[in-house]
């Protein structure tokens, strides 16, 4: 097993962005799409990792937080100028280079390992290119290869701008991506000009210059999706979609029932169990897990929550980070928990706020209560303990604790901890005036008629 390095170029200014934010640190499905890749690289356990950068690189800086060492291109000069900046990070490095780029963020591990097997084949190919044939290969440079199936090699790798109409006709595309023994890379590199029609120094030039020393260079092939770069705002829209579909289908394989999948939409870490039921237009952020025989109902917003085994949720239900939901709990419809705790088979049915607060085991939560948890300064906790009883419309002004099998009349602006087994009731004596509506509404009327 040789070591494994990894240089990520993203150096481009993504102007087609049109955004202040660095192309690669857009997310798509709540993730970066460097950080998709940068997952994807880890998991082979590389021994380095560069990312070669330009402008934004206090952003790379702060999303990379020491992850990977940086190397500055400036000026830019083309992707094979990138990659030779990378060349002093790597410095005494003599394992297997993987060239990748931060705007292809879904290569899968296993594509990768495909290129580094391919690399450490008995025939010792000097450079693997990753290709693969879109439907349309217009825009692509072409990889032109000889040979019978299963042994083709590399004869010449070729831009668009520079391609003949003979090899505009391959389908065969490259995708950038490559491997190649650190030894070979940077001598190879050294060797690419510029004379071309776009004046850079193209990466591929290190297949043509290769080849022409006799060496072999072959090209391993994947699924267009895997490769697929992501340049505007469109592009962006179209893998978030391409990725979401994968994910609704790998969801339902899994045992999930979705009513409508194309309006469900996950996040890069979404977690589900078996036999969970998922309505319509349901968002999942960062950070979900749904355990078995959960239902999420219509119309619920969810992030940073674990919602257990036999829980129901929504419909129109807001889940913020710090939510758990503990077996059958249920958060009905207009429900907003944020960093709380709902025991076993708790409920908060109806047009409520959670917010920094611990609910008991079959703990009831009636319609309109509010966890008052916030004084403009500090956040408070409101504990409330197993089987209490919350009246609607009542207002619990944190910190406060509503004892084991208490009751909270509704209406009850509570700011003292009630003990167990207690009824609390706060609210104003009622005071009676007969007939008084009555008069209110013959002196208006007159008024209202100019006889007042």
């Amino acid at each position: 097993m040789t070591q494994i390095a990894a240089i990520i170029l993203a150096a481009g200014k993504g102007t087609r962005m049109k955004s202040d934010l660095h192309k690669v640190l857009h997310p798509v499905a709540g993730r970066p799409m460097l950080m998709h890749l940068m997952a994807s690289v880890d998991a082979l356990a590389p021994e380095k990792k560069v990312v070669v950068v330009g402008s934004g690189k206090a952003q790379l800086e702060e999303a990379l937080a020491g992850s990977a060492e940086l190397a500055l291109q400036e000026p830019q000069h083309g992707t094979g100028h990138a990659v030779q900046m990378a060349h002093g990070a790597l410095s005494g490095f003599d394992g297997d280079v993987l060239i990748l780029y931060g705007d292809v963020p879904f290569v899968p591990t296993a594509t990768m390992q495909a290129m580094i097997d391919r690399l450490n084949a008995d025939d010792a190919p000097a450079v693997v290119v990753l290709a693969f044939e879109p439907g349309d290969p217009t825009g692509y440079g072409r990889v032109i290869v000889e040979g019978a199936k299963g042994q083709e090699r590399i004869v010449k790798m070729v831009e668009q701008k520079d391609a003949s109409a003979a090899e505009k006709a391959v389908k065969l595309s490259n995708s950038g991506l490559m491997a190649v023994k650190a030894a070979d890379l940077f001598a190879l590199l050294a060797r690419v000009t510029n004379d071309n029609a776009q004046k850079e120094y193209y990466l591929t030039d290190i297949v043509n210059i290769a080849n022409s020393d006799g060496r072999r260079c072959v090209a391993v092939t994947t699924d267009p999706f895997d490769v697929a770069g992501i340049n505007s705002r469109a592009q962006l829209a179209e893998m978030e979609g391409e990725w979401q579909k994968r994910r609704r289908i790998q969801a339902m394989d899994g045992g999930a029932t979705l009513i409508a999948p194309e309006t469900v939409w996950f996040a890069y870490d979404t977690v589900l169990g078996r036999d969970v039921l998922i309505e319509p237009n349901v968002f999942f952020g960062p950070g979900v897990s749904v355990a078995d025989n959960a239902k999420i109902r219509a119309y619920c917003h969810i992030e940073g929550a674990m919602i257990g085994e036999g829980c129901e949720v929504g419909p129109f239900a807001r889940l913020r980070p710090g939510t758990v939901l503990e077996e059958k709990a249920k958060v009905g419809n207009f429900v907003e928990v944020k960093n709380a705790a709902l025991g076993q088979g708790a409920k908060a049915n109806h047009l409520s706020y959670i917010g920094d607060a611990t609910v008991g085991a079959k703990a009831n939560i009636g319609a309109g209560t509010i966890t008052c948890n916030y004084d403009g300064y500090f956040k408070y906790q409101t504990v409330i303990g197993e089987g209490a009883f919350i009246g609607s419309n009542s207002a619990l002004i944190a910190p406060v604790k509503i004892g084991r099998d208490a009751i909270v009349a509704a209406g009850s602006a509570v700011t003292r901890d009630v003990a167990d087994g207690e009824l609390r009731l706060v609210r104003a004596e009622q005071s009676v005036k007969p007939g008084w509506a009555d008069r209110f509404h013959d002196a208006m009327r007159r008024k209202k008629e100019g006889k007042g």
